[in-house]
This record gives structure tokens, sequence and C-alpha cells, in this order.
């Protein structure tokens, strides 16, 4: 249709001529920058109803079809760009479409697949917007490829013919990759590889490698955290240059490093961490000052054993971040450095930079000041030991740690006043339980326990907080370039669906110019709680919140209601944390010069860029290795019932977590019930049309295990019975349950 001509009924006038230019006409009209509505177009063109108007529709969704033109709400056309460009990394489905995830954080363009049959998942893309739906959503299609994200992959091979083939760990990749036979490189069926592309998938033939590892069998512990390892890329050897840097080292502070410092050994000085901690970034210690209590957060001074653009500097900065599995670390640093050196280990001197901070008896922060400073921590205490002494006030370890009670007992009342004025301004808390995974010595799963979280990893969480705010403020406050970590408010079309969903529950949600204030949020959370439908408006609100991350810009910190705040107090384990201590060493040194802050300001942005990806890759990883250690444990399960509830509902099956043991696992839509389900994005449930049966996210159901995919390391349920006894609430937002059909067939349910 791109070439087609349309005949006009005024062939005379001038009307008539553009109509008899078809394609070109449009977009010359279109030209001038200005969208035009479609009656706008049908009045400039001359174009009558009937036949003509057809002609006109089949020729505009080839245009839209080609990406020469996109359409906006309110059916409005323009060329490319006045709905947007972006650029951003592909995320796709296993089922074909995918999101551009875009770099300004506009937020995901939708793509459908028959625009991505030459694109892999993780690649580095512009696209183009084509249409914007009413609600927001944008759909579009790529225009052109940036970088590709994957250049090898992991996965099963199998051997076909005198070759073989590749099946991929992730299967969002899409495509099996195709070895000649010359290119097997020793790899036998069944065993686990690691295979270079060496042709990309595109219209005339498929995804090609050469296999250029074989990691081992499928069923080996540490075979499987290899794979893990090289299918997000995480660099975890150090190569010989950075470790000769690392060892140069001494383990012991000198007298001459300490000179100028701020002496703060003799204060009463404890790191508080976990049981199996080993490289402990912070210590803290406190005082009371009439009603006022003054506290001594200590950091690892990193940055005086990494120089800027040193091999050590440079390898940190590709890691991004440490990355932690069950049973082991991949830290951002050697550990000559990491347990070592930089680590606040008890009864040794450490150098450090602190904030010092004095808050009066409300929890407000009235003096603050920054400075390098010298160490030696008193006491390496554990959570346990916190909670035992603090929380349960245990004679037998109040006993063991008598010297440290009473600093303790002022840092419990510290925690309680800063926790307290969080609250009122409107800090969102989410203490959602986290499984902890028990290995034994052979790396298998033995046990999936809920993780134990008491008021010792509160004040550890609040002095944290209090640190990173007060650092934040002081760098804006000079100001100087710095590194924020933003969290931005929630997306306004999912506020709006929120709001509408708690309607339906009888409570208020106040949203005013698309915003809502973070204490309205924390408002419907206490009204919630200890209600039956608590959990699953928790839910939805979490999965309104947007991902946190790093930003050369402060736009604030929604989720804490910080109207600053940066990530200071895990210089070794987070590299923008030692992006912050070199800033503030910098000015507290009075050594920012003019060219130096230039630099900065064009450095800064990419670094934010690079450390949020590298944290999200990080958090991915971590996830598989989590749900592939559930999966191993499960394998023997099948046949057994558990109690769980619904975290997640799609077109294709319900998603079910185990109460009893942490486990997730999905029920296929075509193992529910014999009915045809629909979806309602809004209400978040699937719906049987004739039944009117409704599972929802937060439902309490029954359910057997089935199988185990070993392909996709998805745990599979079978529904035994639904627990929830409520009235089925009316879908929110405005949406209905379909009609049923009163002539013709039923629609087959839906088998995916």
């Amino acid at each position: 249709m791109a070439g087609c001509v349309l005949v006009s009924h005024q062939p005379s006038g001038p009307k008539g001529y553009v109509m008899r230019k078809g394609k070109e006409a449009v977009l010359k009209l279109l030209r001038n920058g200005e969208p035009v509505p479609y009656r706008q177009l049908l009045k400039m063109l001359g174009v009558a109803r009937g036949q003509e108007r057809n002609r006109l529709d089949e020729m505009l969704d080839t245009l839209l079809e080609a990406g020469e033109i996109v359409k906006l709400p309110g059916r409005i056309y323009a060329l490319p760009g006045a709905a947007g460009a972006l650029r951003g990394k592909l995320s796709m489905h296993r089922d074909g479409y995918g999101f551009v995830m875009a770099e300004d954080g506009s937020g995901d363009l939708y793509v459908p697949a028959r625009y991505l049959r030459d694109y892999m998942n993780g690649d580095l893309v512009e696209a183009q917007v084509v249409s914007v739906r009413r609600d927001g959503k944008r759909e579009g299609r790529v225009t052109s490829l940036v970088q590709r994200g994957v250049t090898s992959i992991v996965g099963r091979f199998e051997s076909v013919g005198r070759g073989g083939r590749v099946i991929p760990d992730d299967d969002r990749l899409g495509h099996d990759l195709f070895v000649p036979p010359n290119a097997l490189g020793g790899a036998r069926d069944g065993q686990v590889v690691q295979a270079q592309i060496t042709s990309y998938p595109s219209q005339v033939r498929g995804l090609e490698g050469r296999i250029t590892e074989v990691l081992g069998d499928a069923n080996d512990p540490e075979v499987e955290v290899l794979t893990v390892i090289k299918k997000f890329d995480l660099p975890h050897v150090f190569s010989p240059a950075v470790l000769a840097e690392a060892c140069k080292e001494p383990q012991e502070v000198p007298p001459e490093a300490a000179a100028g410092r701020v002496d703060l050994r003799e204060r009463v000085t404890v790191t508080i961490d976990g049981e199996t901690a080993r490289d402990f970034d912070d210590a803290v210690s406190v005082a009371r000052e009439g009603e006022k209590i003054r506290l001594w957060v200590s950091i690892a001074d990193v940055s005086h054993y990494v120089p800027e653009g040193s091999a050590l500097d440079l390898e940190a900065y590709l890691r991004g971040t440490s990355v932690y599995f069950p049973d082991r670390c991949i830290p951002m640093l050697p550990e000559e450095l990491s347990n070592g050196i930089c680590s606040l280990n008890p009864q040794v001197d450490r150098l450090t930079m602190t904030a010092e901070m004095l808050f009066d008896a409300a929890g407000e922060m009235v003096e603050s000041r920054f400075y390098p400073s010298v160490i030696k921590s008193h006491a390496r205490l554990t959570y346990t030991i916190v909670k035992r002494i603090v929380v349960d006030a245990e004679a037998e370890a109040i006993a063991q740690h008598r010297e440290l009670v009473p600093h303790l007992k002022v840092m419990e009342e510290l925690a309680l006043r800063l926790n307290k004025k969080r609250s009122l301004r409107g800090s969102i808390d989410f203490d959602l339980p986290e499984p902890q995974i028990v290995l034994d010595l052979q790396g298998e799963t033995t046990a999936i326990v809920k993780a134990e979280r008491n008021f010792a990893h509160r004040i550890i969480e609040e002095f944290m907080l209090a640190a990173n705010e007060a650092v934040a403020s002081h760098l804006e406050g000079i100001p100087v370039p710095a590194l924020y970590r933003v969290h931005e408010n929630p997306d306004p079309v999912k506020l709006k669906d929120l709001a509408e969903f708690v309607f339906s529950f009888g409570y208020q949600l106040k949203v005013e110019e698309d915003k809502v204030s973070p204490l309205e949020l924390q408002k419907l959370l206490a009204e919630v709680e200890g209600k039956p439908e608590e959990r699953l408006i928790n839910e939805v609100l979490l999965r309104c919140m947007k991902q946190a991350r790093y930003s050369a810009e402060n736009l604030g910190h929604f989720g804490l209601a910080a109207s600053s705040y940066t990530h200071f107090t895990s210089p070794i384990r987070r590299y923008p944390d030692l992006v912050v201590h070199r800033i503030l060493r910098r000015v507290l040194a009075g050594k920012l010069s003019g060219k130096e802050r230039g630099a900065l300001e064009a450095r800064l942005p990419e670094t934010a860029l690079h450390t949020s990806r590298r944290e999200r890759i990080a958090m991915e990883a971590e996830r598989e290795m989590v749900d592939l250690k559930k999966m191993q444990f499960m394998r023997d399960k099948i046949g057994e019932e558990y109690e769980g509830f619904i975290t997640g509902v799609a077109p294709f099956g319900i998603f079910v977590e185990l109460v009893e043991l942490f486990v997730e696992g999905m029920v296929p839509v075509a193992t529910l019930p014999s009915d045809y389900y629909v979806h309602l994005e809004k209400s978040h449930s699937l719906v049987g049309e004739r039944s009117r049966v409704s599972y929802r996210i937060a439902d309490k159901v029954k359910v057997k295990v089935a199988a185990i995919n070993e392909a996709r390391r998805q745990v599979e349920f079978a529904l035994v019975a639904s627990l929830e006894s409520r009235p089925l609430q009316r879908p929110a937002g405005g949406e209905s349950y379909p009609r049923i059909p009163v002539k013709g067939k039923r629609p087959k349910p839906r088998r995916r």
C-alpha cells in the first residue's frame, strides 16, 4: 500500500491534487513538525467517506508499520521524533516481544515480536515511539543497533549431525546457537558450555558460533555457579596487575598514615554485622550530651588504598559492586583489601572517613562535620548478640559484654528517635520477609528458612541512613558535583490504577497532579495493617514503585522521603560510595579546583549510568542463583502439597510462593479448572469467564509440586484448592468481566 494513489472526488481543487499524490501528500503535510489529528487529515486531503477513507486508513497503517509516521493518543499523526526517540537496553520476553528500558528514565517502550527478529536480549538499541495509548503506555520499534549486549552464550550442548547446537540457559535470547563441526571444542552431549557468537541472527541465517569453554556437568554445584557467572558476564578473576597493587598495601596502618587525621582510637567503637560477614565497612560510636545524642559513623577509607585511575580502580569500576551468592561472594576488591587492611576488624588501627552528627530529642540533626580519621574497633558484634542484649535483656550476653551495654542502650534510644523522625516525614518501610538458603558442605540446599531480622538490624540501618543523608546534604549545600542515590515518584499511570484499586476496598489515596506524597502511602500501609487485604495492597503498592538508581542530578529519594540522599557507607562493596568518598575528601582538603569540577560534571553521568547497570546485573545474578538453589531443593518434593499465596498473575498462569519454604513456582493456566481465563491487569487477577472464579495476588491457595522445569529453572505447581472465602471484588479502573457469548461457539480455554 505504500505506493498506492487515492482518487479524489474533487479532482479540480488543490485538495484533489494532494489526494492524487497519496503517500507523499501525507508526509508533506506532517513535515512542518506539527502533529495532525485524523479529522484534520481528512479535511486537508479532501477525503470523502467510504472507499476513500478506507484507502487512507490502509495507507496510514502501512506508514505506521514502516515507521515513517507515528500515532499519538487521540488518533493524532506525526513524523518520527514528535513522539520521541529513545535509547536503552532491550529486554526480551521468552514469547518474542520485548521492552526497551529507556536510559533517560522515561519508562519502558513495548516492542512487538515482529520488529525484533534481528535483535537479542541485552542489546543496546535506539528505538522510535510509534504510538502512545491514552493510559500513557508506549509502543514502538527498534530503529538501529548501538551495541550488541551478548557476545557469548552459556547453555547445554546437543549433538546435531556432525555439528551441534547450544540451547541457551537464558530463554529470553530466543535463539539456539548452531555450531559447525570444526568448532565443537570437544563438547559432549549434555555438558554446559560457553560459546562465542560468530554470526548474529538475520532474515537469512540463524545464530551461529563456536564453543570456547566446556564448563562441565550440569548437576555439578560448581558448574552451576560458573554458569551464572558466565551468563551474566561477571568479572570474577582479578588480573595479576590488580593483585600486585593490592598486595603492595601493608596489612597494618603505619604511624605516618595516621598523621593529620582525627584520632578516634580511644572512643568506644563497635562493628555490628551478620554472623558470616568478613568485610566490615562501618563502625559506630555514640555519646549522650544532655538530651542530645552524638553519633560517629566511621567508614573504611578505601579511597586511601585505591588511587583513582589505578588498575585496582579500573577493575572496581568495571565490577561496580560485589555480588553475593548463597555460598560465596564475588568481591569488588581483592581480599587483601576487602577482608584485610580496609576491613574494620577489631582491636587493630584502621583508616576511616567519619561522619559526626548531633541529634536532638526529636531525632533532628542539629550539627554535623566530616573528616578523615583513625579508629580502633573495640568489638566485632553480630546482630544476634546485640538483640540478646538490647531486646531480650539476656543475662549471659549482658555479662559477656558488660562494658558495651551502656553504649548499646544509647544506640537503641537514638535509633528509635531517628526511625520516628523518618516515619513522621513519610519514609516508607517495606519490611518483607527474605529467604535464607542453608547449604551443606557439597553446596546442596538443605533448607530454606526465613532470614532473621531484628532491632539490631534497625539500629545500623538508621545510622547508615542518617550518615548517607548528612553527606548528601553537605555536598549539595556547598555546592559541588556529586553522585546521588535517587528514587523518583511512582509512575502517574500506575498511581492512578493504585488509587482505583484500593478504592474498591474502601480506602482513599490522594493523588494530586499525577503525584502522591510518601506520607499518603505510609498512611495507606498503616490503615491496611492487620487486615485481610494487607498483603495484597502491599504487593500492588510495591509494584508501583520505581527502582532506585544513581544520578549526577539530585532528584530526591521518594521512598525515604529525603530531599537529598547518597551512598557513602559501603565503599568496600559499592563503587558509587568510593566516588562519594573521593569527592568529600577533595572538598575537605580544599583541593577541588574549577577544572576538577568541570571534569566531575562531565564524568559523573556516565558513572551513574554504569554503576546503576552493574547493580541491576548483580541483583539479577543473585536472584537467579537463589532460584536455582530453590529449584534443586524441590527436586525430591514432587507430589507433596503446601499452602501458599499468589504473588503474580499472567495470561499464561499464576505464580505462587509457598508459606513454609519461601519457594515460588507457577501454576500453568492449562492446569486450572476448565474455563476461559481472562487476565485483568488493573485488578491483578485471572478470572474464569464462565465460572467467575478469580485468582488474585495475595490469595491463599493449596498447591501440589507437579514438576521441575530444568530448562526454565522453574518449579511447576498444580492447584489443589483455593483457600479464599472473601467475596469477589469488582475489577478496578473501569475494567469489567467479559460477557459470555450468546451466539456462536464459546472460545476454547486459553492454553499457553
